[in-house]
């Protein structure tokens, strides 16, 4: 427990002085800028790590909601994610008869609250180093910190890191992570 409390101070102040070094403005994602008076959609198109999630949600029909007021919380897959999944997943879950089955995927990654870093690290801390998480996919998923970094489990038991954190947004905030969150089927 002590170990959790300590990686978890360790996080909000290594979360604080990177929000301090870079003067208030986002961290750069798949290699482009990231403004905090845009909103989601319209920052995930610019990130060329970001590709393939970008293709699903417009194939779901999603655009229109994560560019509502939100507030959301997405943690948001690199393609590698999606390229890690077995040969053919993300070809057969963007064929239209499959839409429901991408969008419950999609869902799963996406909370209705605005949830930085620090808070999230503060609510693991306070549930004994796990966290419930329930998405807006009906999915419930496990937040821990590990080595250091914040971890996402999903409900088949597949944990995603976050990789860059805080990545405001006009009607929310971005996690991006390593790997496709996937709920129980």
């Amino acid at each position: 427990m002590k170990r959790i409390l300590t990686t978890a101070a360790a996080l909000s102040v290594l979360a604080t002085a990177a929000f301090a070094d870079g003067h208030g403005k986002n961290p750069m994602v798949g290699g482009a800028e990231m403004f905090a008076e845009k909103n989601i959609v319209e920052n995930a198109v610019n990130s060329a790590d970001h590709t393939t999630l970008v293709a699903a949600v417009q194939a779901a029909g999603l655009v229109d909601t994560l560019q509502s007021d939100g507030p959301f919380t997405v943690f948001a897959p690199v393609n590698d994610a999606f390229a890690a999944l077995p040969a053919g997943t993300v070809e057969t879950l963007l064929m239209a008869e499959n839409i429901d089955q991408l969008t419950k995927i999609l869902t799963c990654h996406v909370v209705a609250a605005d949830v930085m870093s620090a808070a999230l690290v503060g609510m693991i801390e306070a549930d004994g180093g796990v966290h419930d998480i329930a998405t807006v996919g009906g999915c419930t998923l496990k937040g821990s910190v590990s080595d250091g970094m914040v971890k996402i489990e999903d409900e088949t038991g597949g944990i995603a890191t976050v990789t860059i954190a805080d990545v405001k947004q006009s009607n929310g905030v971005i996690h991006v992570i390593d790997k496709v969150l996937l709920p129980a089927m």
